[in-house]
């Protein structure tokens, strides 16, 4: 009699974990559902928004006839492929207008550009650099070095980005056409405006 009583509760305890394995999939399944039908739905809804301005769209550009902006009924496992084709011709062709519609407006955006662009009056032409330095040697009264000279020509013209290398080089440039006079004090090396007789001779000079 026990070992009857032992068996059935051997098979009845076999079959109440069954049972709860069957729950718990089944729990499982209707969350993985539930979360496919909510992205679905979301999907939906996108779509209906999209029909809905491509049917404006279609409206604005003159078509004889729109779709129905109202949702279809669900159609059958067999024909939801023909119903999407039809959709996917619905939605192509006002898309299709619209691209070829766009083009048209890109000439008169250039012409409008072109007639900006030449009302602008021209910019004047800023001196160069050679310019700079000589002027400013020509309004010292004492030898400048090359660091001074660009220091000083940094701020008057903060837009130039003059650099202490690229000053030095032009003065150096100065001084081989006579322009300016190179002296040394020690180490250092400084720059003056010429004498006004010496561009002069020198001018007559090479003209010989």
């Amino acid at each position: 009699m026990s070992d009857t009583v032992a068996a059935k509760n051997g098979v009845t305890t076999q079959y109440l974990a069954r049972v709860a394995d069957d729950l718990e999939q089944n729990l499982k399944e209707q969350e993985r559902l539930g979360t496919e039908i909510a992205v679905l739905q979301s999907q939906l809804a996108e779509l209906e928004a999209d029909r809905a301005v491509l049917v404006s769209l279609q409206e604005a550009l003159g078509a004889t006839s729109a779709p129905a902006t109202s949702a279809p009924a669900a159609p059958e496992p067999e024909s939801a492929p023909a119903a999407a084709v039809v959709d996917k011709k619905n939605t192509a062709a006002p898309a299709k207008k619209a691209r070829a519609k766009k083009p048209a407006a890109v000439p008169v955006q250039k012409a409008r550009k072109t007639k900006t662009a030449a009302a602008k009056p021209a910019e004047p032409r800023q001196p160069s650099l050679v310019t700079l330095a000589r002027d400013f040697l020509t309004s010292q009264t004492e030898p400048r070095s090359a660091a001074e000279i660009a220091e000083a020509l940094a701020q008057e013209h903060p837009d130039r980005g003059i650099k202490k290398t690229v000053v030095r080089t032009t003065l150096e440039g100065l001084v081989a056409k006579n322009h300016a006079q190179r002296s040394k004090q020690g180490s250092s090396v400084f720059y003056t405006a010429p004498d006004p007789a010496e561009p002069a001779a020198n001018s007559s000079e090479s003209s010989e």
